[in-house]
């Protein structure tokens, strides 16, 4: 939905050779940027946090259903789930939304084509929103990161407790638990990787006055990345030629 509703945008200002300022009205004063700009800025802030939440959800339910299936199974209905996704979304609109209301500043980078909080500059007005978005983010990756990391703790016990010999239909239960700890060790090392960067500029542009368009560029890049590669690490990963590649490798290191 982030892809669908952000590229038209980008893709019409590269069409008519304009800014995002100069595509859609002006703001309020000269300063401001345009509501295309603002609007761009709002759904960059947004997809980037909403999924994140949701991918802390996700791992919620992983350690959970793994470490303490009977809580789990007790107290993890269905209902909940159904609106887990909606509230989380309308958490972080409102969040997002707090720039749009005077906490916090959109504004233009260049080239032109891509508008985001400001990282640097300002007062503390203009940059509590981007250290109070970062500090957020932080939290979120580390949950996961915990959540996650206690999940493949449990799998690779679940694995060794499995039998190592004997008839293939014995050994299938080990190999897949396998494949989700490696699956999901690799998830969470590239959601990290993808992160931090731009976490590590909004602290910086706030505490240390680095105004840096190409750094923050880069970071937004990365953050990017991960919605984009995600999804093809599954796929890639959950195919019977790579399962059956990493099952020789983990049979050779035995």
């Amino acid at each position: 939905l982030g892809k669908c509703l952000l590229s038209p945008i980008v893709l019409a200002a590269y069409a008519y050779n304009r800014s995002l300022s100069e595509l859609g009205p002006g703001g309020r004063s000269e300063d401001e940027p345009g509501v295309l700009c603002q609007l761009f800025a709002f759904l960059m802030a947004f997809f980037g946090l909403a999924p994140t939440l949701l991918l802390l959800a996700m791992a919620l339910e992983c350690w959970l259903s793994l470490g303490h299936p009977y809580f789990y199974r007790r107290h993890l209905t269905r209902r909940l789930g159904i609106t887990l996704g909606p509230a989380a979304a309308g958490l972080c609109a409102l969040f997002c939304a707090l720039p749009l209301l005077g906490f916090g500043v959109p504004m233009q980078y260049c080239p032109g084509t891509w508008c985001f909080i400001r990282m640097a500059g300002g007062g503390p007005r203009q940059l509590g929103f981007p250290v109070l978005y970062a500090s957020l983010m932080g939290l979120l990756v580390l949950a996961i990161g915990a959540c996650n990391v206690s999940s493949m703790r449990h799998l690779y016990g679940m694995a060794r407790r499995q039998p190592r010999r004997g008839t293939p239909a014995a050994a299938a239960p080990r190999m897949e638990e396998l494949d989700h700890l490696v699956l999901l060790g690799l998830m969470t090392v590239l959601f990290t990787v993808c992160s931090l960067p731009l976490i590590v500029r909004a602290y910086m542009g706030a505490f240390a006055s680095d105004f840096n368009e190409n750094a923050d560029l880069s970071a937004l890049r990365f953050l990017s990345v991960n919605s984009i590669v995600d999804p093809w690490v599954f796929i890639i990963f959950r195919t019977s030629v790579f399962r059956t590649f990493l099952r020789r490798v983990c049979r050779s290191l035995n």
